[in-house]
């Protein structure tokens, strides 16, 4: 009997020691932090052997024919190292869980907009009664409902963390929304390592697959020339106006023309009007145009689609308003945990912003914030353990600054620092893990801290 052993024991891992126990797979689970009780649950009912809250008990993993690996756990790992030096195959769950279903897949990757864009694209997919399911980095594992469920269409978020361990896996429709500088610390501060994860996202896909990606992405538009030929059908989307493109339309693609999406496919053509799109600001222009492709792409009309985007809500912890208090807006968007996902959170403010920044950097550059900081921004607080990097770049601007240890104390210099009027916006560029559990600990400790002050 093949023996499959899994490290790590959270939503991923634990998913798919489920799908290889079903499968009749001898499987061992390893995690070297407590297990969530969840989880310990999924565990116990399929009767899998599982460690916890320890070193990894090398005897019970080396002799293993497949490794599946939790995205979290790097390949420096020194495990992990042992296990490639001795031949033994390392997949991703979502590699796994891909070879037991038969499901379309509509894969979505991105430095930024990733989420938004696959809730969305789900959102629609559902609306329209579709049988789909949601996974990857949102909804649950992948393979724990390809175990449990029998769903004909899947909307999966991709990190770059996941695709590097991806490598028969075929995307039916693949949306990269666009790549910039993230996770250099992962990648050996090398952006073409980086780079290289994202397009994994294209490998395997033939003639009959669909590759949706942001036309004006230099690093995306360069990464298609050195790859040429590309097999699969390309659809770019553009926030330029039709008369930007000098009057030729993109076929197939999306644009804007007369204050309208334009969306060419080969069977519709679906238009949405701007004023009614469900999100404000132009990167939720771009996660609407790939959505609304992808959802074309299955099959859906546009009148079903209009419909849908209606009712989406967005999503928790980007651009979330928490609330007013004292005349001053706050906004959670905890998300942001790279610089360019905090270039479009300044670009979507109206009001002038008081800037929370900090966490556990990841290699980052500031110069792409920096124009509008100087512009929108009237203070800014450093929430983090190590904020020197941040009191070398921003300092030199003159506008009042301050440190902070706690979600708590950051708001209150924010609250002393803004005015009637102003918007304070957690927008951290930074991992969170330095001073949090995540970055929902984070949002969610900002939201209740502003959900006590409105009751005061």
């Amino acid at each position: 009997m093949k023996r499959i052993v899994i490290l790590g024991g959270g939503e991923s891992g634990a998913g798919a020691a489920v799908l290889a126990k079903v499968k009749g797979f001898d499987v061992f689970l390893s995690d070297m932090s407590p297990i969530k009780d969840k989880y310990k649950e999924w565990l116990n009912k399929w009767q899998i052997p599982y460690e916890e809250g320890h070193a990894h008990t090398e005897e019970l993993i080396l002799n293993a024919d497949e490794v599946i690996k939790s995205p979290g756990i790097p390949l420096t790992a020194p495990l992990v190292i042992k296990l490639i030096k001795q031949g033994t195959p390392i997949i991703s769950e979502i590699e796994f869980a891909g070879r037991y279903t038969d499901a379309k897949m509509i894969c979505i990757t991105g430095s930024n907009g990733k989420t938004t864009t696959t809730m969305m694209t789900y959102h629609i997919l559902k609306s329209a009664g579709l049988n789909v399911g949601l996974a990857g980095n949102v909804g649950k594992s992948l393979a724990y409902q390809v175990a449990t469920e029998n769903f004909d269409y899947f909307v999966i978020e991709l990190s770059s963390f996941q695709l590097d361990n991806m490598y028969e896996f075929k995307a039916n429709v693949s949306v990269i929304m666009n790549i910039t500088p993230d996770h250099l610390d992962r990648y050996d501060h090398k952006m073409q390592n980086y780079i290289d994860a994202k397009m994994r996202i294209l490998q395997n896909q033939g003639p009959k697959e669909h590759f949706i990606y942001w036309r004006e992405d230099p690093i995306v538009n360069k990464e298609i020339e050195k790859r040429q030929p590309l097999k699969m059908q390309l659809i770019p989307f553009t926030g330029k106006s039709l008369k930007e493109l000098g009057n030729t339309p993109l076929t197939p693609g999306a644009y804007i023309r007369n204050g309208k999406i334009v969306i060419n496919l080969a069977d519709q053509m679906i238009d949405l009007d701007m004023d009614e799109l469900p999100l404000p600001g132009p990167h939720n222009l771009y996660n609407t145009m790939a959505a609304t492709i992808s959802a074309g792409l299955s099959g859906i009309r546009k009148e079903e689609i209009r419909q849908a985007l209606k009712s989406f809500k967005g999503v928790e912890h980007r651009l979330e308003k928490c609330g007013t208090v004292d005349g001053v807006q706050y906004i959670n968007d905890s998300k942001a945990t790279n610089v360019n996902s905090c270039w479009y959170a300044l670009m979507s403010m109206k009001t002038p912003t008081v800037l929370i920044l900090g966490g556990k950097d990841k290699g980052n550059d500031y110069t792409e914030i920096e124009e509008l900081v100087r512009e929108r921004c009237t203070a800014l607080v450093y929430m983090g353990l190590h904020n020197e990097k941040l009191h070398d770049f921003f300092d030199k601007m003159g506008k009042p600054v301050a440190d902070a240890l706690s979600m708590r104390e950051a708001l209150e210099k924010c609250r002393a620092f803004a005015k009637p009027g102003d918007t304070i916006l957690l927008s951290p560029c930074c991992a969170s893990f330095d001073l949090f559990k995540s970055y929902e600990d984070r949002g969610d400790q900002m939201k209740a801290i502003v959900a006590e002050w409105m009751q005061q």
